[in-house]
């Protein structure tokens, strides 16, 4: 299954009205089925991707399924205090991973 959106994409949650940053993506569901029963109320596909996303303007991280997912129209940089462990570099349009040295 191919994403839909990519790590270093800034996205809208469609269903909780907020904007975040992708910092990882999972190919299907990889959290544990107490997580799912408790936190995934809409219960969405298990077999689709899920993402880890940094949310702006907050201390939160949050895993999403695809679907609650909408590509973001806003392009102003997102503010949360763990951005710098994950990019260190914005062009306006996306954010780019952090090299790991060799």
């Amino acid at each position: 299954m191919l994403a839909q959106f990519y790590i270093g994409q800034i996205i809208y949650h469609k269903r909780f009205d907020y904007r975040g940053v992708i910092v990882g993506i999972d190919a299907v569901f990889s959290h544990s089925e107490n997580w799912y029963e408790s936190m995934a109320s809409s219960r969405p596909p298990k077999d689709k991707p899920w993402y880890n996303i940094l949310v702006d303007q907050s201390l939160q991280s949050t895993y999403v399924a695809e679907r609650n997912l909408l590509p973001n129209k806003d392009n102003r940089q997102i503010n949360h205090p763990f951005l710098g462990d994950y990019f260190d570099k914005y062009d306006g349009q996306r954010y780019y991973l952090k090299q790991k040295p060799h």
